[in-house]
């Protein structure tokens, strides 16, 4: 039994402007996970996943790629994933195996449901990792993610793979995206291999390691309603006006000065740019019609502000998370009271450390 572990994500900054290419972002990877289990199969290939319902998803090869069964759930991002690594798998000379994948997640409740941790992404670098292992590619944390985003973009080309970098790399990144249209585009007249090897391929791509804040405390809020990014991206892109590139420089502008507080233990410019970080995503929603900071969304950073702290709603918005940085000698329960009165939901989650060498 091969097992991988790849950790769910929340965005710090950078949001909607990150899915530009060369675009900044600022992200953190999350202690909760979701685990790829990968197997010898035989006669066919297949996926379980309780995310996904009881019934396993069977595969097997036929001339032109993977033939599924698609009968009972669609799992694309994961057949997705095993489709391109069985590409590079056939480039690279090694022989064909079934396998069977089991995944288990840590990214929503008991009753199944999801906290906008980025369970997509987490579960695409947990099927990567598992199957690198599981037939000897040799893939770099660099390939993996690669990887990853390339599986991604056959699904949502709109995705920026901030998600699968947290979640590949660990820690607090900052981060910013290849195109994925001209990857999109490679991925139908060239190798997996010759794609990862080209250099020019992935310009604009870049992640960096952020020192965690100092005297600062990370806090999250789930509001109970889920939002589709996916939805509210597409929405964002219908409506770029004249403003948009005011807006992708004022969002460089608050990513670079989060990051510089973030570098120097500069306490009171981090929590600003938080702050200026929220301030950026209401107009984006009142200029686009779209409401990115619900009506709870606002009481939890309302109520992170009166208490002195800093706070935004995580990701594309429109419900799901909000993070929070407040001084270390907050009043961290009444903050949670005043959530909880509120039908917010305090997530007990801390900063994954981070994994690896990002040069190689």
């Amino acid at each position: 039994m091969i097992e991988f572990r790849a950790h769910g994500k929340l965005f710090v900054a950078g949001e909607y402007a990150v899915v530009e290419p060369g675009q900044p972002s600022v992200l953190i990877a999350l202690d909760r996970a979701i685990t790829a289990r990968v197997s010898e199969g035989h006669g066919a290939g297949s996926v379980h996943s309780e995310e996904y319902g009881h019934l396993p998803l069977t595969w097997t090869r036929a001339e032109d790629g993977l033939a599924l069964d698609r009968e009972h759930h669609p799992y694309d991002y994961v057949m997705a994933t095993i489709d391109l690594v069985e590409k590079l798998r056939a480039e690279q000379g090694i022989a064909p195996r079934f396998h069977d994948l089991r995944i288990q997640s840590q990214l929503d409740d008991a009753s199944g449901r999801k906290f906008g941790l980025g369970s997509s992404a987490a579960v695409t670098v947990a099927t990567v990792g598992a199957l690198d292992r599981f037939y000897g590619l040799g893939l770099t944390q660099r390939d993996r993610f690669r990887v990853a985003l390339l599986a991604t973009i056959r699904v949502n080309p709109r995705a920026s793979g901030g998600d699968l970098a947290a979640s590949t790399f660990g820690g607090w990144l900052r981060y910013s995206a290849p195109d994925r249209e001209r990857l999109a585009a490679q991925l139908d007249s060239r190798t997996v291999t010759d794609i990862l090897a080209d250099g020019d391929a992935w310009d604009g791509f870049d992640v960096q390691r952020l020192p965690a804040p100092e005297n600062l405390e990370l806090l999250v809020g789930w509001t109970g309603s889920p939002a589709s990014t996916t939805k509210l991206v597409g929405v964002v892109r219908r409506h770029r006006n004249g403003g948009y590139q005011a807006f992708l420089d004022e969002s460089r502008a608050c990513v670079d000065d989060l990051t510089t507080g973030l570098q120097t233990g500069d306490a009171e410019r981090t929590l600003g740019a938080l702050r200026r970080a929220r301030g950026l995503l209401q107009r984006l929603g009142t200029s686009v019609g779209s409401q990115i900071e619900t009506e709870r969304l606002a009481t939890l950073c309302d109520v992170v502000e009166a208490a002195g702290g800093a706070a935004k709603p995580s990701g594309a918005g429109g419900g799901d998370c909000g993070i929070a940085l407040v001084p270390a000698d907050t009043d961290l329960a009444g903050i949670h009271r005043a959530w909880e009165a509120h039908d917010i939901r305090h997530l007990s989650v801390a900063v994954q450390a981070p994994e690896g060498d990002l040069d190689d």
